[in-house]
């Protein structure tokens, strides 16, 4: 989730600065085409003034004033031919040296032969100024951003952080942790509403957790006396085939309830692991015989033991351990097929079936009570893998299930050092 979450807050970032450009190239386009238009209508107003002035001047004086020309070889051919007594511009964008562009005026000073009056408005310093200012904006532009952008950064990293802290939240309770809590969060936006409906779910969902377990230990509890006092009515009854299919009916209901109890301790916290230090290859032999189904077990040598040889010894809960192994073995016998085969490696117990594998959705999701997954895996309560996955927790072991390439479930026990 790390670049997820980094990408999230580069996201806003840089959505930020994007906005921020987007903003400032607007402005900039809009002052800069702003102020051309100006330069250029106050070059034409400023060139029809002198235009006029200097027609008044040469009327009354017959000299030329202000800059004036008659007939300059420069002027636009627009401007050769004005009509009579009537002042016109036009724009010329030719740039010689410090002169340009410009605009000019012009008026005929009498009829239709006679000669134009003209006077050229450079407009070249204002432009050079205009040129300035948008170099002065996109400096400022820049520095602006470059303040803007970390500060965007750290606004990001802030949400960033308060929504890793509900999303760590919320992990913790999918991985079963009901008791964690997002906690009060700063501000009132809507990540402070996301961490308060988390903070609220969790609440409900551990109530009804609660409750579903209460239920669990309740029932198996009061099943045990009656299942105890069947299983004593069947040995009053006389041999034959019904007490044979009875007992073994009662057997199956005693180890049901048994196994209900167990989830319920484990469920509460009420097991604790009684440690000693135990060769692992001779457990896991004892757990399979213990089944008395048909299993190859393979121990492997401990490569560090001497010449003598022996296995790894670990320290763990013998008898938890037991449970886990003879669950995996039955269960690999009840769902897969034969050969099934157990390999005591190192600190590591395989068990491994040749039948269909595990359904997908256990894979995905994991082993569920009173859920067996797909029918060719066989029937059974779901309880078998539960309680191995529960004792593998209480030990600080890792069980891990997975199907092998060439057909077949594996589950991997590994315990801790």
């Amino acid at each position: 989730m790390r670049p997820a979450r980094a990408s999230l807050r580069w996201k806003i970032a840089a959505l930020a600065a994007a906005t921020a450009c987007l903003v400032v190239a607007a402005v900039g386009l809009l002052v800069h085409g702003w102020t051309a238009q100006d330069i250029r209508d106050r070059a034409q107003a400023r060139a029809l003034n002198t235009v006029y002035s200097a027609m008044d001047v040469y009327r009354r004086t017959g000299t030329l004033a202000d800059g004036a020309e008659l007939d300059p070889a420069a002027l636009p051919a627009a401007l050769r031919h004005p009509a009579d007594a009537d002042r016109h511009t036009a724009y010329d964008g030719r740039v010689e040296g410090n002169l340009g562009p410009s605009v000019w005026a012009a008026q005929r000073t009498g009829g239709p032969a006679s000669p134009v009056l003209a006077v050229q408005a450079n407009m070249g310093p204002d432009l050079y100024g205009l040129h300035r200012l948008d170099v002065i904006m996109t400096v400022a532009s820049l520095v602006a951003l470059a303040v803007a952008t970390p500060l965007a950064v750290y606004g990001a990293g802030l949400l960033a952080r308060r929504l890793r802290r509900v999303s760590r939240t919320a992990g913790r309770i999918s991985a079963g942790d009901l008791d964690a809590r997002t906690g009060p969060t700063k501000g009132r936006d809507e990540v402070a509403d996301i961490a308060a409906t988390v903070d609220l779910m969790a609440d409900s969902l551990g109530r009804r957790l609660r409750a579903e377990r209460q239920f669990t230990a309740d029932v198996a509890h009061e099943l045990r006396t009656p299942v105890g006092g069947l299983l004593a009515t069947v040995d009053l009854l006389p041999p034959g085939e019904t007490e044979d299919l009875l007992r073994a009916r009662v057997r199956d209901l005693r180890g049901l309830v048994e196994d209900l109890l167990e989830i319920s301790r484990l469920d509460a916290g009420a097991e604790h692991p009684v440690r000693a230090r135990v060769p692992l290859g001779a457990v896991v032999s004892e757990a399979v015989a213990r089944t008395g189904l048909d299993t190859e077990v393979t121990v492997a040598q401990d490569p560090g033991a001497g010449a003598a040889g022996s296995t790894q010894t670990v320290e763990t809960d013998p008898r938890r351990l037991e449970r886990i192994v003879g669950n995996l073995v039955v269960n690999a016998h009840r769902h897969g097929d034969t050969p099934v085969q157990v390999t005591v490696e190192s600190r590591t117990v395989l068990v491994r079936d040749h039948g269909p594998g595990f359904p997908q959705d256990l894979l995905l999701h994991g082993p569920r009570r009173f859920h067996t997954g797909a029918t060719e895996r066989g029937t059974g309560h779901g309880l078998g893998l539960t309680i191995a996955l529960g004792q593998a927790r209480l030990l600080g072991a890792e069980l891990r299930l997975d199907n092998a390439l060439d057909g077949g479930a594996v589950a991997t026990l590994r315990l801790p050092d």
